[in-house]
């Protein structure tokens, strides 16, 4: 008998310990959400944003965190964003002025209350504000790896426990550069979407797992609704603070093989013409089209070596956009006879470039390829192999 009544007291003991920890939850006076805002139109807003909003009901604070902040009075500041080492911040809001910017850009606004223990939500808590402290507001900004929404996704990763995203938000083998470039033909920006391959590198053709695909908003809004913590769904609820605008449509995604196309067909017409006018213009292209290729290839290996860019690294551009180029225009316009050897080398990699163009470890921009045919044609014309065929 006294072996039962011990029993039964160990159970009303627990179950007064479960009520008890569930009544506190119930009771605790803080909330956290996430607030997912929709894309703008601009190139900067074009994917969308992610902000933590933390309310304390005892305090009586409610206090939007947001990591996408710079200060544009920063010294040097031009010169620390070319060289990717510009500092983003944490910064507070309320929502009335949050919500106040995104209502006037027309872009609309998610909310989703995180399902989280008391327990759970003082560490969130208490884990920003300490971000918010000194020099621990300031980080070194990443697009892909280190932005707004994966501080955000860190933070209650790291104060929650058995937390789990059961469903995957990308298929299998989708890289950054696919991600991205899904947000830029939604949002009209073909030109955009040339200079962002051309700038950057194989990197951004790596496949990206379910975590990493977290960086763009909208993807973590989605593995967030599909989350669990502790065997139950992570948000508790969603609702729509304010809505979004209907989209006027996507620009033409061909627009820049379309323009690039036509100039480069139109410079190969007037390369075939014998009259003196025609002579001199193409001498004159040929030497603006090395000196073009040659500064851009410049360009992409100070973006590679000389800054903090990861996503710059191991750009398979140069093999059509060739640093020595700049020179080579240089003497190809006194004495190209001297860059026929050069010339000879230029058409051999941009021949097995064009072969392997859709096999190379970094998606290259379709639109370049009547560009890089164009090179082909003028390196072949200046070459060594051109002189002993028809000369």
């Amino acid at each position: 008998m006294k072996r039962i009544m011990g029993s039964f007291f160990l159970f009303v003991l627990l179950l007064s310990f479960k009520n008890g920890a569930a009544q506190q939850d119930s009771l605790c006076h803080i909330e956290v959400s996430i607030l997912t805002c929709a894309p703008g139109d601009d190139l900067y807003s074009l994917f969308g944003h992610t902000a933590l909003r933390i309310t304390d009901k005892k305090l009586g604070t409610d206090i939007i965190y947001n990591w996408g902040t710079f200060d544009f009075d920063e010294p040097n500041f031009y010169g620390k964003f070319m060289k990717g080492n510009l500092q983003y911040f944490v910064s507070p809001d309320n929502i009335q002025d949050f919500l106040y910017n995104y209502e006037y850009e027309q872009r609309g606004v998610t909310e989703q209350l995180l399902d989280l223990t008391c327990e759970e939500k003082t560490e969130i808590k208490r884990l920003t504000e300490v971000n918010m402290q000194g020099d621990n507001r300031f980080y070194r900004y990443d697009f892909a790896l280190d932005n707004c929404t994966t501080r955000v996704r860190d933070i209650i990763k790291n104060s929650t426990r058995q937390i789990q995203f059961t469903a995957n938000t990308v298929p299998t083998g989708t890289t950054f550069r696919n991600m991205i470039h899904s947000y830029l033909d939604k949002g009209g920006q073909p030109w955009s979407k040339l200079g962002i391959d051309i700038l950057l590198g194989a990197k951004l053709d790596k496949a990206v797992t379910n975590n990493e695909a977290m960086f763009l908003p909208e993807y973590l809004l989605k593995a967030f609704d599909s989350a669990t913590a502790q065997n139950k769904p992570l948000v508790s609820k969603s609702r729509q603070l304010l809505p979004q605008k209907t989209g006027n449509g996507a620009a033409n995604v061909y627009n820049p093989l379309i323009a690039i196309a036509a100039v480069c067909i139109l410079l190969f017409a007037i390369s075939l013409l014998k009259t003196k006018w025609a002579l001199t213009f193409t001498r004159f292209a040929d030497s603006l089209l090395l000196y073009i290729t040659g500064l851009l290839g410049v360009l992409l290996l100070i973006m590679w070596f000389a800054t903090d860019h990861i996503m710059c690294s191991n750009n398979f551009n140069l093999l059509w956009a060739l640093p020595t180029n700049l020179a080579a225009g240089f003497i190809a316009w006194k004495k190209p006879e001297k860059c026929r050897r050069y010339f000879s080398i230029c058409f051999t990699v941009t021949a097995l470039l064009l072969l392997g163009w859709f096999w190379l470890p970094q998606q290259l921009n379709i639109s370049l390829i009547p560009f890089v045919l164009l090179l082909l044609v003028r390196y072949f014309k200046l070459s060594d192999f051109y002189t002993k065929q028809y000369n």
